[in-house]
C-alpha cells in the first residue's frame, strides 16, 4: 500500500456511513471488476478481525465527484483512514491481507 495521502478527511457524509472506532477502509469499487470481489472479501475479514475497524464499499460510478476529488483512477482503489477520517494509506489493485492489516498499523 502507497505512502500517506495528502491528509484529506471523510466522514459519514461522504462515505455513507459510520467511520470505525479505530480506523476505516473505504473501497471503491465497480459493477464489472472481478478484482473488487475479491478485495472485499480481504477487507471484510481484516475488518472483522481487528478490532475498531469498518469497512466500507463505494461503487465509484455512483460517486463521481468523490471519486474525481479523490483523484480515484481505477478499481478497486482502497483508503486506510484513520479514526479522525484522515487518508493515511492508499492501494490500488487487489490487496493481500497481510498487507492491509500493516497499513492499519499506521491507522489505529
Amino acid at each position: 500500500m502507497r505512502g500517506r495521502d495528502d491528509g484529506k478527511r471523510l466522514g459519514p457524509v461522504e462515505l455513507g456511513g459510520e467511520l470505525g472506532e479505530r480506523a476505516t477502509l473505504v473501497q471503491f469499487s465497480s459493477a464489472f471488476c472481478a478484482p473488487c470481489r475479491a478485495t472485499r472479501r480481504v477487507l471484510t475479514e481484516v475488518a472483522g478481525l481487528v478490532p475498531g475497524v469498518t469497512h466500507v464499499e463505494i461503487d465509484a460510478e455512483d460517486h463521481l465527484d468523490l471519486v474525481r476529488e479523490l483523484d480515484i483512477l481505477k478499481t478497486p482503489t482502497v483508503l486506510v483512514l484513520d479514526a479522525d477520517g484522515r487518508v493515511v494509506r492508499r492501494a490500488t489493485g487487489q490487496p493481500r491481507k497481510a498487507d492491509v492489516i500493516a497499513a492499519l498499523g499506521e491507522a489505529v
